[in-house]
């Protein structure tokens, strides 16, 4: 072997083991973070769909009026109040704790529904 051949192979294996050891700690770096769930309530014909929904802590959750008439989304113990929301509108709280959460309409107090964050 020259001493060419010598310096080529000196200085090509620790670029190629630092290129193979950077590109592994890219791809871990793109797959820490996970994604934010979501999850849906609709409103219609005065009812909520669906009444109970279970879903993980640090999932937001979005009620969207599908009635012709205005509704609400608050919670019986303050945990989280809408706006009145008219026909197509939306409202979204993320739930960071676990528990039940009982809501009602104030407009009409007999639609009501909860949340169950586990």
């Amino acid at each position: 072997m020259t001493n060419k051949n010598v310096w080529i192979a000196g200085v090509a294996v620790p670029v190629m083991i630092a290129m193979m050891l950077l590109a592994g700690s890219f791809s871990v770096a793109a797959n820490a973070e996970p994604s934010a769930a979501a999850a849906s309530v609709k409103i219609d014909n005065f009812v909520f769909g669906p009444q109970t929904l279970t879903v993980p802590v640090g999932t937001t959750v979005t009620w969207t009026n599908g009635d012709d008439i205005p509704h609400t989304s608050v919670s019986t113990e303050g945990v989280f109040k809408s706006k009145v929301l008219d026909t197509d509108e939306k409202f979204s709280y993320t739930f960071t704790k676990v528990g039940t959460y009982p809501y009602y309409c104030t407009i009409h107090p007999k639609m009501t529904g909860q949340i169950v964050v586990q």
